[in-house]
């Protein structure tokens, strides 16, 4: 049970941990962002090929796996389409006003981040010892990135540095209830760890593909975020062996 809560946590809080340098930023390139950005996308590509994958396929078949991903795609995709978001690809677009929408584009971020803390939660519940802990550190290494564009974006809404620094916190901080929830469910239905292992590849592979890459190549960085990805993903696996 600790190990859960304190993976997740790390994981959640590496949200905040990201968002710090935007109290001493004032300029931040695209090229910057993009690698940061391409990193995350290699972190979680290896931590569902190579970990979520493999052991759900362990646990189950080809039909459980298959099921598991496409249900990780589809509720993205259905949270993706219906859920206002921030337009993070780029931070400067004023498409919400904040003064009059504040809670809903907080609430769409927060929303953002559930599948991920059930990744969390499951992958501790599975029978593998170490999967818990690179799942939650692979998560967390895609969080810090990411927070720091969505303080980035509130800034750039005339949002306070330390506040936006607070707001990116909280957007994290649901994974911690949301490990947790993934836990006790897996750990309580039989059969439902390799669903839950394959749903959470489904629900990355997707932020993946259809967020990260795209959003890493949009300004002109594509040499050096395909490299910066490339480094995510060797960095993963190298994990994975050490660990």
């Amino acid at each position: 049970m600790s190990d859960i809560f304190i993976g997740s946590l790390i994981s959640a809080l590496s949200t905040g941990l990201g968002a710090v340098p935007i109290l001493f930023m004032r300029n931040v390139t695209h090229r910057l962002r993009d690698v940061l950005l391409a990193y995350a996308a290699g972190i979680m590509t290896s931590a569902s090929v190579y970990n979520l994958i493999p052991e759900a396929i362990h646990h189950s078949n080809w039909f459980v796996l298959s099921a598991g991903i496409l249900l990780g795609c589809l509720v993205l995709l259905v949270m993706e389409m219906y859920i206002p978001h921030a337009d993070l690809e780029n931070p400067d677009a004023k498409t919400f006003q904040l003064e009059s929408k504040s809670f809903l584009i907080i609430a769409a971020i927060t929303l953002h981040n559930l599948p991920e803390g059930l990744s969390v939660g499951v992958s501790y519940a599975s029978e593998s010892p170490n999967l818990g802990n690179l799942i939650a550190f692979s998560i967390g290494l895609q969080n810090a990135p990411e927070g720091f564009i969505v303080a980035l974006f509130l800034v750039n809404q005339n949002i306070g540095r330390f506040k936006a620094l607070g707001i990116a916190t909280l957007t994290g901080a649901v994974e911690i209830f949301t490990s947790l929830i993934g836990f006790y469910l897996s750990s309580w239905v039989n059969g439902l760890v390799p669903y839950g292992l394959a749903f959470a590849a489904g629900a990355m592979m997707f932020i993946v593909y259809k967020e990260l890459i795209p959003e890493s190549h949009g300004d002109g960085n594509q040499r050096i975020a395909t490299f910066s990805f490339i480094l995510g993903l060797m960095t993963m696996i190298g994990l994975t062996e050490w660990l």
